[in-house]
Parts: structure tokens; C-alpha cells; sequence
């Protein structure tokens, strides 16, 4: 890790550790929202790592959004700090300008229908995005669609909309992280643009499951230091339980989870920055199918470990597994990702296969 991005680690830690309290957490989850968190990371610089410094971002790197997602992986900060950054990138590479405040993203499922039509008074944005993060609090929304659909074949467009002019059906995932059903009829749209020829329809999809491997990889981080630090506190049979073979060997696992999980995040977001997100598609399908699979094996490890006292609301190790196993469903699974590698495997022939695999 570079000196700034070690900076940048140590800066998002401090402010992670005093704001993300297990307060903060628990009032999140019963709907009230945190301002203070979002008002520390929006002064800090960290809400817009991609945006150039003219546009009033960080001027950063995928590699710099890297370590602010592994660190939100770490804390669970209850905002939408993958959503900004992400939306807020198509809007810069977009030549749009980006507004203060939370943004989300749409559509995050690939069934859903965005329509944007040019009318006589500009752009109106008609359909369903379903189970949106933060789609009912956060200010802004940003939209990839196609005008007339996803289906005209026509070029990428990115749109900005603004909060309130949306039916909205609230709800959230198994971390009480708000997940809501946004309805659009008609909607007019604050400013649109033709995306980059480098970002195509499917963006949000790809950055999102990119967002969700570097999360998960650093929620893995939390759970492998939670579980070792209670091995070493909890005592059985007058010893410390992580001095038995059984629990030691659990832990081992956990371990390789955890780095195998890393490893894969940063060579996608390495990637990213190598071609962009488009071009990373092979990267973006190994970390998430690898970060999810490490996601399962790894909160039935720290459960396992922990015992009765890991299912407690009181204590903290639930915060991390029901995130994890939130994200490891979202952007697409692990068979959804390893079907799209074994597809794009198969299409290259068998003789591709390994020049392929090495070369990247």
C-alpha cells in the first residue's frame, strides 16, 4: 500500500471507530438517520473518492475507493458510502454535475425496466427499481438506462433525479439496511447525459457486485478479529477455548477465508483501475463469487466459535454476519458469477483457457 493510501486507511479507520458506534448502529437499524457519520465523511473528503478535483471530489483512484470499502466492510457504517461513490462517478465521467448529500443508484436488479423518454419539457423517467439501497433517504438518485428502454439498443444514458418525486415502498435486508421500491411515472429528471462509450447499460450491476466483494472482504477482516480475540477470552475447562486443536483449526479457516477474500477484491478493483470497471468484467465475477463464498463459510465459522452469545442482539458479532450475508445475495451470487465465467470460458474454447487465466 502506497503512503497515501495508508494515510487514507488510517484517516477512514479513526473516523469509523469513533463514529460507528454500536449507538449509532442500533438507532440506524430503527430508522433513524445517522447525519453526523454522513456530515463527518461528506467534510472528510471520503463520500467522493472518483470525482475530479475540479468537479469537487478527491481527484482518487478505484484503488483509493478500495480501501474505504474494505474499511466500511470492517465498521458497517448504516449510509449508502458505496451507492455515492458510485453514483457519483457515472455522474463525473458523465460531465454531470455532482450534488451533495447521499445518492443511490439504479437499477441494482437486472430485471428492472428504467424507461427514460424526451419530452417537451426535457427528460421524464417512467418504471420499477426494486429493493433499492437507501432509495427512500437518500437525496439524489442516479439512473443508467437506455432511452425507451434497455432493449432499444440505443447508447447508455446517466440521469440524475431528485428525492421525492417517487412512490416509495420502504423495507430493508436481513442487516436492516433500508432496501425500498421506488415507483416512477412520468418522473422529470434534474439533467441527463450520454454515458462514455467505456460504460455500458449494465454498469451499476458490475460496479455494484465490484463494491460488494471489497465490503465483504472487510466484514470477513472484522469476523476473523472478533473470533480470535474471544478464543483468547473465553475459557472452558479452566483454558482459553482457542487453545484446543478443534477451535484452532476453525479459526485457521477463517483465516484463509479472509485472505482469499482480500486477495480477490483487490485484484478486481486493481483491475478497475488497470481498464475500468467494463473491462474487469472477469476480475468483478472472481472476487464476488470468491468474497461471497468466503462470506458463508466464514459468519458459520464466527457463529460456530462464539456460541449461544454470537446470536445475541447484545453482542456485536451480528452486526457483521447479517450484513454479510446480505451482500454476498446482492449484485448477483456466487453461481450467477461463476456461471458467467464458466459461460465466457466455454465461448473461448478449451485451448484459450489457460493463456487466458494467467494472463490476467
Amino acid at each position: 500500500m502506497s503512503e497515501l493510501r495508508s494515510i487514507l486507511a488510517d484517516t477512514v479507520t479513526r473516523l469509523f471507530t469513533d463514529r460507528v458506534t454500536k449507538d449509532v448502529l442500533e438507532t440506524a437499524e430503527q430508522g433513524q438517520w445517522p447525519a453526523a457519520l454522513w456530515q463527518a465523511l461528506e467534510e472528510s473528503g471520503l463520500t467522493l473518492p472518483l470525482v475530479t478535483e475540479k468537479q469537487g471530489g478527491a481527484g482518487g483512484t478505484w484503488g483509493d475507493a478500495h480501501v474505504l470499502l474494505a474499511a466500511a466492510g470492517r465498521f458497517g457504517p448504516p449510509v449508502p458510502l458505496a451507492e455515492t461513490i458510485i453514483a457519483s462517478w457515472l455522474l463525473s465521467e458523465s460531465g454531470l454535475e455532482v450534488p451533495l448529500g447521499p445518492l443511490t443508484v439504479a437499477p441494482v436488479h437486472r430485471g428492472d425496466v428504467l424507461r427514460l423518454e424526451r419530452g417537451s419539457g426535457g427528460w421524464r423517467l417512467s418504471g420499477t427499481a426494486r429493493r433499492l439501497p437507501w432509495g427512500g433517504s437518500a437525496g439524489h438518485l442516479v439512473v443508467v438506462t437506455s432511452p425507451d428502454g434497455p432493449a432499444s439498443g440505443a447508447r447508455a444514458m446517466v440521469a440524475l433525479v431528485a428525492a421525492g418525486h417517487a412512490q416509495v415502498t420502504p423495507d430493508h435486508n436481513l442487516a436492516l439496511e433500508p432496501r425500498d421500491t421506488l415507483v416512477f411515472d412520468n418522473t422529470p429528471v434534474l439533467t441527463a447525459a450520454p454515458a462514455p462509450p467505456l460504460i455500458p447499460g449494465d454498469i451499476v450491476w458490475l460496479c455494484g457486485a465490484l463494491a460488494r466483494s471489497a465490503q465483504m472482504a472487510g466484514g470477513l477482516e472484522s469476523l476473523l478479529a472478533q473470533t480470535v480475540q474471544y478464543a483468547g477470552e473465553r475459557k472452558q475447562f479452566g483454558k482459553p477455548i482457542g487453545s484446543f486443536q478443534a477451535i484452532q483449526w476453525q479459526c485457521a479457516i477463517l483465516g484463509e477465508q479472509t485472505a482469499a477474500a482480500a486477495s480477490a477484491a483487490a485484484s478486481a478493483f486493481s483491475a478497475a483501475d488497470r481498464s475500468g470497471p467494463a473491462e474487469a468484467t472477469f476480475e468483478i465475477a472472481v472476487a464476488k463469487s470468491r468474497t461471497g463464498e468466503a462470506a458463508g463459510i466464514g459468519a458459520g465459522i464466527a457463529h460456530q466459535v462464539h456460541g449461544a452469545i454470537g446470536f445475541t442482539y447484545e453482542h456485536s458479532l451480528h452486526f457483521v454476519t447479517r450484513r454479510l450475508w446480505s451482500w454476498r445475495a446482492e449484485c448477483g451470487g456466487e453461481s450467477y458469477w461463476a456461471e458467467r465465467l464458466g459461460r465466457e470460458a466455454a465461448s473461448r474454447g478449451a485451448d484459450a483457457l489457460w493463456p487466458y487465466i494467467t494472463s490476467r
